[in-house]
């Protein structure tokens, strides 16, 4: 939208126009000030084939109001107090005391600007008037002849303050609204325990709307250019079903105007909200359908596609950008410094001689074996899982959710994941002996035949895990509750720990199914059933023994699905 505006306003000057666009700044303050005290703004032909645009972002986030019981009544607080910041108290505070509604030319008149004769003939009286009134005053108690006259004092003095005290109170009330903003007005009639009730409350916040809307169109006839207010609304999926109803109600009122400069983007998901507002009464009169609602509100609908294998990685690069300033950094630096520490001391020593039992007590005990070897081996796993998520040739990549949420949670657990499996291996203590030994190759699901990790668990399968349990909780915790179910007492050995994953699904997938109106909400929570159906079947074979290793690491799967399932299997077999 910037873009778009600079372009439009490119191609103004580019037109040679001799009244280009102006700024309220400096002295264009003081002659906003003039035109807004004695001239009407009048909306012309040419001012509305003016293609140069100012927007206004004001960015609204629904979750930061969801405690207050009016939800619109911030929404529309937030729209006042960026406007006022935008062009500034004094503007619009003297506006609400002396500014006068634009109205539209009659035929093809070009002036912009109309002088207010009613508010010149009164101000003009009013300094008359104090005039005369100061004059009389004045001769009555300076004039030797006439000071004895009580009259004159009195009629001076009573013709002075009259005029002087309506100068004064249209001082005090530009002063007033300077002080007190639109939103502290709306603030203070909703911070009353009977606001509901309040005779008049809704007239007085359209009142404070449309003297916004008003001072808008004076200032797109001042700065020569039109205004656009794009108001961005977030995070209604987060509301409770009135909240959601009363923003979308209060967006429809503000744009019931047809010459209202507001956008609002809506940016929201039709899926979570839909049903909120199904769940209020808003819907009554539209056979309460939300989307319906939706469809009548929004004027310019935008589906966001699914994103392909490129965005995917584009937003898997964000979320790993963040980690990668917040702690990987840390860890490359800690790695690097403690081996500059190592090899410092080894050329104290000298590399000829070795030291002795005593000499590596006291290195264990000055740099304790467990953080380094910990660390080193963690910051190599994180380091291998990431590549393999974010090379677009691995299998992996193409599982990467294209939610922004569920890349950002993949990308916090694998390193917790690697972690708790370097710490369950033992390999604390032992790494540093068995780097230096050769490895057995990686019998981990899905890698291939040369892949030989040196420092404990794979990477890439820890990833997978990771993966599968962020994109099908449901349908994973199934298939190890059937596991569990099974033989409660296996660990691991035999056939049954050979067996892969992918078939004890499939063996009480009719289950399942017969359990799916008690499990909807669950199976909701499930990505795409055909790609988990390739995962575990083609790219990532898990076996029930891997699965039980994984399982006891695994802090992304909502434990209290499985206990649900087993509770439902259990029913069901006492039926």
């Amino acid at each position: 939208m910037r873009e778009e505006t600079s372009a439009r306003e490119a191609a103004e000057l580019r037109r040679g126009d001799p009244r280009g666009p102006r700024s309220p700044r400096g002295w264009g303050l003081l002659q906003a000030l003039w035109l807004l005290a004695f001239y009407q703004p009048v909306v012309t032909e040419g001012h509305l084939r003016r293609r140069s645009m100012e927007l206004v972002f004001v960015r609204f986030s629904a979750w930061q109001f969801a405690g207050c019981d009016r939800l619109w009544a911030g929404l529309v607080t937030t729209l006042c107090d960026h406007v006022r910041r935008h062009f500034g108290a004094l503007l619009l505070s003297v506006f609400h005391v002396v500014g006068a509604r634009p109205r539209y030319a009659s035929g093809s008149s070009r002036r912009e600007w109309v002088l207010k004769t009613g508010a010149c003939l009164k101000l003009w009286a009013l300094l008359l008037a104090l005039a005369a009134g100061l004059a009389v005053l004045l001769v009555a108690l300076l004039v030797p002849g006439v000071k004895e006259h009580r009259a004159l004092k009195v009629v001076g003095s009573a013709v002075a303050s009259l005029s002087g005290s309506g100068l004064a109170l249209g001082a005090l009330s530009v002063l007033k609204n300077l002080l007190v903003s639109e939103k502290r007005k709306i603030e203070r009639l909703t911070d009353s325990d009977r606001f509901a009730g309040q005779l008049g409350f809704m007239s007085k916040v359209r009142a404070e709307v449309e003297a916004l809307v008003d001072f808008l169109a004076f200032m797109e006839i001042f700065e020569r250019r039109r205004l656009r207010v794009v108001m961005e609304v977030t995070s209604l999926d987060l509301c409770l079903p009135e909240r959601v109803a009363g923003v979308l109600t209060a967006v429809n009122t503000l744009l019931s105007d047809a010459h209202a400069p507001f956008i609002f983007i809506l940016a929201l998901d039709p899926g979570v909200v839909v049903p909120c507002l199904e769940q209020t009464g808003c819907m009554k009169g539209l056979a309460d359908n939300g989307y319906l609602f939706l469809s009548r509100s929004v004027s310019l609908p935008f589906s966001i596609p699914e994103a392909g294998a490129r965005s995917r990685l584009r937003c898997l690069e964000a979320a790993l950008r963040t980690r990668e300033d917040l702690m990987y950094g840390i860890i490359a630096a800690n790695v690097e410094r403690r081996r500059r520490r190592r090899d410092g001391r080894k050329n104290r020593r000298g590399e000829a001689a070795e030291p002795g039992p005593e000499e590596e007590e006291e290195e264990e005990e000055d740099d304790p074996g467990w953080r380094e070897a910990d660390s080193e081996a963690a910051a190599r796993c994180i380091h291998e899982a990431f590549r393999c998520l974010h090379d677009a040739s691995d299998a992996l990549s193409r599982y990467v959710p294209t939610s922004g949420a569920h890349a950002r949670r993949i990308v916090n657990t694998i390193p917790i994941t690697l972690r708790l499996l370097l710490h369950r291996a033992g390999l604390a203590g032992a790494s540093s002996s068995s780097s230096s030994s050769s490895s057995p190759g990686c019998r981990s699901p899905g890698c291939p035949p040369g892949c030989r990790p040196a420092w404990g668990p794979c990477p890439r399968a820890a990833a997978a895990w990771v993966v599968l349990a962020d994109r099908w909780p449901c349908r994973l915790s199934w298939a190890l509750q059937c596991l569990e179910d099974a033989d409660p007492a296996a660990e691991g050995g035999g056939d049954d720990g050979r067996r892969k994953l992918w078939s004890v699904f499939q063996e009480h997938v009719a289950e399942l199914s017969a359990l799916r109106q008690p499990l909807g909400n669950l199976l909701s929570l499930d990505g795409d059933p055909e790609q988990f159906g390739a995962f575990l079947r083609d790219d990532f074979p898990f076996t029930a023994r891997q699965a039980r290793e994984l399982l006891g690491v695994t802090v992304n799967l909502d434990h209290s699905i499985r206990r649900k399932m087993g509770m439902l299997r259990a029913l069901e077999r006492l039926r």
